[in-house]
């Protein structure tokens, strides 16, 4: 193995180790991949975790890291609690002023690494992945005529990937 592989495989540990750790305790991981200029989307997060209780990760695109922490911090906990997002169904929240709608994403094995990589799955068969489309100040979702948000910030579930 070379000094590149050998400090890879290091970095690569240390990352398991994190995030299973942040699972015993919070019972999900947030993995957030910011916009460096290299993604074909808006920056994103997803959860590790709810697969591991029966439920598909969740993903939510184009918002903060905080706002993203908060938004699948909420829903993970209401899953934990014994609810199942269901594709369609429409999500407010307390402290947010947008609502979500759950959406099927037909691509995780693109997007869910960190998640696959958690489980050990190939990215053929990966977790399922749920996409939380939020709507705009008027209430719009994206795919809704007269949406303010624009499509690089909040893609249609199937047409980006990580």
């Amino acid at each position: 193995m070379s000094a590149m592989d050998a400090a890879t495989q290091a970095w690569l540990d240390q990352e398991d180790r994190y995030t299973v750790e942040t699972i015993r305790k919070h019972g999900t991981y947030i993995q957030y991949v910011g916009g460096d200029g290299d993604l074909e989307c808006a920056p994103f997060a997803y959860t590790v975790g709810l697969y591991g209780i029966g439920h598909p990760e969740l993903v939510i695109l184009g918002v903060r890291a905080e706002t993203a922490a908060a938004v699948l911090n909420d829903l993970s906990g209401r899953i934990r609690e014994g609810s199942d997002l269901v594709p369609g169904e429409i999500l407010s929240f307390e402290a947010w002023q947008h609502r979500v709608r759950v959406e099927v994403v037909p691509n995780p094995g693109e997007i869910a690494f960190a998640a696959n990589r958690f489980y050990e799955r190939p990215d053929a068969f990966s977790v399922p992945l749920l996409q939380l489309t939020y709507d705009d100040v008027n209430g719009h979702f994206p795919d809704e005529a007269g949406c303010s948000i624009p499509v690089w910030i909040q893609p249609r579930p199937g047409q980006w990937r990580a």
